[in-house]
C-alpha cells in the first residue's frame, strides 16, 4: 500500500504536497498582464495537454489575468507522484512561449510562484468546484460557465476523500 507522504517547500509562499491529494491551484500573470482570447486559448491548451497522463483536471478556467485549476497529480513511478512544481513548470513555460507569440509580448508572462491549496474533504471539493465554475460569471465574462470558451470540467465531478 502507498504510504501518504507530505512534502513542504517554501520560496515566497509555502507549498505543501501530499501524495494523492487534490489541489486548488491559482497562477497569475505578471503585473496583471491581460491575456487576449488567442493567448487564453494557448493557456487552455497547455493546461489540457497532460490531462489524464500526468494529472487529472476536474475543472479549470483561464481568466484574463489568472488561471484556477482543481487538479490531482498522478503517479509518475511506483512511489512517486508528479510534483506540482513539474506540472506547473510544464504548463507555464510552454504557455508563456505561446502567449508571447500570439500577443507579440516581450517580457515575463507569469508570476514566479503559484497559490496551491490541498483540498481536505468532499465539501471543500464542492465549494472549490463552484468557485472555479462561477469565476467567469462573477467577472461578467459570460452568463453561464458553459458559455465561457476558456472553461472546462469533467462530466462527473466526484472525488472520494
Amino acid at each position: 500500500m502507498q504510504e501518504p507522504k507530505l512534502k513542504i517547500t517554501q520560496r515566497s509562499l509555502p507549498h505543501w504536497e501530499f501524495n494523492g491529494a487534490v489541489y486548488l491551484i491559482t497562477f497569475n500573470t505578471w503585473e496583471k498582464l491581460q491575456l487576449n482570447p488567442e493567448a487564453r486559448q494557448a493557456v487552455f491548451n497547455a493546461c489540457l495537454f497532460f490531462n489524464n497522463k500526468r494529472y487529472k483536471i476536474f475543472t479549470f478556467v483561464v481568466m484574463t489575468d489568472h488561471v484556477h485549476m482543481l487538479i490531482q497529480p498522478w503517479l509518475k513511478f511506483e512511489k512517486e507522484f508528479w510534483s506540482l512544481t513539474s506540472i506547473m513548470h510544464s504548463i507555464k513555460s510552454y504557455s508563456a512561449k505561446q502567449v508571447s507569440l500570439v500577443m507579440k509580448h516581450i517580457g515575463i508572462v507569469w508570476q514566479d510562484e503559484r497559490y496551491d491549496h490541498i483540498i481536505r474533504n468532499a465539501q471543500e471539493f464542492q465549494n472549490t468546484w463552484e468557485y472555479i465554475t462561477q469565476n467567469p460569471v462573477k467577472a461578467g465574462l459570460s452568463a453561464t460557465p458553459e458559455e465561457y470558451p476558456f472553461f472546462w470540467q469533467v462530466p462527473e465531478p466526484n472525488q472520494s476523500f
